[in-house]
């Protein structure tokens, strides 16, 4: 049989699909499969071929990625966990040049949370697992593009930004899976990309609105002769923001060659992306109540650029044996200008100036102690500006077989995976005057190593550090009868981070972590059309550079910032268990899909970032013991010619297993520091999340559709504790229609936030005695709460032709 797809995978006996053809298998359509017999060897690629329906039960098999690798997947009815899954169509159903928000509408246990205040750089929590743009941000999902792995090398940080939209093919997140490999604690997301086998044509795509909004996509796919194929996407989007200084600039582009040949396949693929972004921080809820587009301190602004090469080959070197490698390069560059509050102030004596009191001397680059040249009573603040540069380079291979074992159908797949990154971080601090506009107006004075003893938490940093991550691993799955398959198999992970300082000795450290993981679980197939299934696994993440230089409580770091110490982390180890039904089943309104699970994950040595009350955007990484997430997610959904609907809901039940002492600045906090008992939750994980959308056909040319969001309320940042009020609940409907004018011409819009809510997604403390209130005649802030507001109602309109 031949494979279609390289992630989210339909086998029939067709070579090719045809373009954003839907492969949700939740919704697993009717098409009978006619395949060719196990010892038939394929000498070319054959032409798509659809078989009629005969009114016989029809049947589709689906195989779903369990490994980082392009190769053949695994039946669906045969993977030991959840299934999750968004196709193309549903990628262009959710109107974003955002794959997030697909995910969001489409994933039960997905949440999405603006930290940064921007849409385009968002935080995707799953099942209480985090993958965040923002530095400093403990991780807990792996990310692959085209089975290599796009954590970036600095932070595991994850730029959601420099993914391509319009050439994604399909995005599976798989859970219960170790083989994904390093900061797969709550499952990887595997984004696998178009081609020009697997899509041909050309479609451009302009759509514009609310908040100066104005975004174009252009994709273009061609199979040149029989052996080779050229897919291209190039996308553009500028938008204002409902916030000042908001302004984001998104510039991608994605391109393939590819080449079949008898049983080989050959691709060279590589991405450009260029973005630019403002007001990434979140804002006093005072000044929210004023202005709902207000900032907090300016200038803030990011730029990320990337550029990355990848070369794949996959060779079917017999009918059962499957070959292929993978060789990547990856440039990432970011720039960030982040105007603060600074613990710089005047001293006691005229003319200096002092670091955290009015004694300690606040020191100038050459050591010495700075002269005061601002106005007595003058409001200081600091523009902190950091460069990453990181350079990757890594090699895979994979072998899968499908020869029988023991009479019985057997799929085994080995594989090996090695990645080394070499990253220059460099950070510096400008000592600067704030205005009533909180705007950090920078003097050009620069600061060095302050306080006593002196630390580099506010002076220059200059660090180079190395990772070398290398990986082996095994999975075979052993189908016992025809209804009864075990999957068993692990990964061995080996890390080697090694920390560099260009300045001085303060953040030299060479750091090792082993570790191996195992995974076992099994499906029973009760019926045709119910399924049950059962697993258990192991996965690590490593600590970060960035954790691992701030990571003593005694010299905080400005978080993203700023570096400052080298003590050793431990690494986090998670065991995961999960297990649910799924089923579909054939009725005369269309395809009933759904699934129903359970899942439990443990984390042993977490790490998190913990603010040092009253000094604002100072921290530092700890490991807090053991932590649990588990929950339920059940889903249904029903898919015809004219009807489109899903709904589900998720339970996410996040808590701390261990007594701790953390420092906060929550109001709470006793002498800075508050207390965790067994049973606190975690904060920015919400318990319960309710999702539904429908589409509808009202004519062949005119459809229409709405989806609606309910997030529960969750603890704030900084309140592991549980004392303070909690972040409120939030419910928001959207609205979307199309019209096909023509056969090639389609026009489409879309209302968000249709009843224009107010609400935030995340909300953490801070220091409110850092800057006056100038929204309130300069009187000190009362509220210590801080949130990232929500985008209000917003209107678009756009059109999409296809050649």
């Amino acid at each position: 049989m031949a494979s279609m797809s390289t992630g989210l995978m339909l086998w029939t006996d067709a070579a090719t699909a045809a373009q954003d053809e839907d492969t949700n298998v939740q919704n697993l359509p009717a098409v009978e499969v006619v395949a060719p017999q196990p010892t038939a060897r394929r000498s070319a690629p054959r032409a798509p071929t659809r078989v009629v329906s005969s009114g016989k039960p029809n049947t589709r098999i689906y195989v779903y990625p369990t490994a980082p690798g392009n190769a053949k997947g695994l039946d669906v009815d045969k993977v030991p966990s959840s299934i999750n899954a968004v196709d193309a169509s549903q990628i262009k159903r959710a109107g974003s040049m955002n794959v997030t928000d697909a995910l969001r509408d489409n994933v039960a246990s997905v949440n999405i949370t603006e930290v940064s205040g921007n849409p385009f750089q968002p935080n995707v929590e799953f099942r209480g697992f985090v993958a965040s743009p923002i530095v400093g941000t403990p991780q807990g999902l792996a990310v692959y593009q085209n089975g290599v792995r796009i954590n970036e090398a600095f932070a595991d940080s994850v730029n959601w930004d420099l993914i391509p939209t319009a050439a994604i093919r399909s995005v599976t997140v798989v859970t219960n899976n170790p083989a994904f490999g390093l900061n797969a604690l709550g499952g990887a997301v595997n984004l696998q990309m178009k081609d020009g086998f697997t899509y041909q044509g050309a479609e451009i795509d302009t759509m514009g609105g609310s908040f100066g909004r104005i975004q174009s996509s252009a994709q273009w796919g061609k199979h040149v002769d029989t052996n080779y194929a050229v897919y291209a996407a190039l996308e553009g989007l500028h938008d204002n923001g409902f916030r000042n200084s908001a302004q984001s600039d998104v510039r991608r582009f994605y391109g393939d060659v590819g080449y079949k040949g008898g049983d080989s396949e050959f691709h060279v693929n590589m991405g450009l992306a260029n973005n630019n972004f403002g007001a990434s921080a979140t804002v006093p809820a005072e000044l929210l109540q004023q202005y709902w587009g207000a900032i907090y301190t300016n200038p803030q602004t990011t730029n990320n650029r990337v550029g990355y090469v990848n070369l794949t080959g996959k060779v079917e070197a017999t009918p059962t044996w499957t070959f292929e490698s993978t060789a990547h390069a990856r440039v990432f560059e970011q720039r960030v200008v982040d105007g603060n509050p600074t613990s710089v102030q005047e001293c006691a004596a005229p003319g200096l100036l002092c670091f955290g009191d009015d004694t300690t001397a606040a020191n100038g680059l050459n050591g010495a102690q700075l002269v005061n040249p601002f106005a007595s009573g003058t409001l200081l603040g600091e523009i902190d500006r950091t460069t990453t540069r990181s350079t990757t380079f890594g090699v895979s291979s994979q072998a899968t077989n499908t020869d029988k074992l023991f009479e019985h159908e057997n799929r085994f797949v080995v594989g090996a995976s090695f990645d080394a990154s070499v990253t220059r971080f460099n950070a510096t601090a400008e000592l600067g005057t704030i205005g009533t506009d909180y705007l950090v107006s920078g003097r050009g004075i620069f600061l060095g190593p302050s306080g006593t003893p002196a630390t580099g938490e506010m002076g220059p940093v200059s660090l180079r550090t190395v990772n070398q991550y290398s990986g082996l691993y095994a999975l075979d799955t052993f189908s016992m009868t025809d209804a009864f398959a075990i999957t068993g198999g692990g990964r061995f992970n080996h890390a080697h981070v090694t920390l560099e300082d260009q300045l001085g000795t303060a953040l030299n450290g060479d750091h090792s972590y082993d570790r191996f993981n195992p995974i076992v679980g099994g499906t029973y197939k009760i019926t045709p059309e119910l399924t049950a299934y059962a697993g258990y696994s192991e996965a690590n993440r490593v600590p970060t550079p960035l954790e691992l230089g701030c990571a003593d409580p005694n010299n905080p770091c400005l978080i993203a910032s700023f570096l400052v110490s080298d003590p050793p982390l431990k690494q986090v180890v998670s065991k995961t268990v999960e297990a649910g039904l799924r089923g579909t089943r054939e009725l005369n309104i269309g395809t009933l899909g759904w699934k129903i699970g359970g899942f439990r994950a443990t984390n042993y040595d977490d790490i998190m970032g913990l603010p040092v009350a009253g000094r604002q955007g100072f921290g530092f990484f700890q490991n807090v013991g053991a932590t649990r997430r588990q929950g339920i997610e059940a889903e249904v959904n029903l898919k015809s010619e004219t009807l489109q609907f899903h709904a589900s809901y998720a339970l996410v039940d996040a808590r701390f297993l261990d007594a701790l002492e953390l420092s906060s600045n929550s109001p709470f906090a006793a002498g800075g520091t508050i207390h965790v008992v067994p049973g606190n939750q975690i904060p920015a994980v919400p318990r319960h999340r309710v999702k539904a959308g429908i589409e509808y056909a009202v004519t062949d040319a005119w459809k229409i559709g709405g989806d609606a969001l309910f997030v529960s309320s969750q603890y704030l940042v900084g309140d592991e504790s549980n004392q303070a009020s909690k972040l409120p609940s939030y419910t928001v409907f959207n609205l979307h229609t199309s019209y096909q004018l023509s056969k090639n011409v389609q026009l489409y819009g879309k209302i968000d936030n249709i009843f224009d809510n107010r609400y935030a997604t995340y909300g953490t403390f801070f220091d409110t005695t850092a800057v006056p209130n100038f929204g309130n005649g300069g009187n000190p802030f009362t509220d210590p709460r801080s949130l990232s507001p929500a985008r209000p109602r917003a209107f678009y309109a756009g059109a999409r032709v296809t050649f």
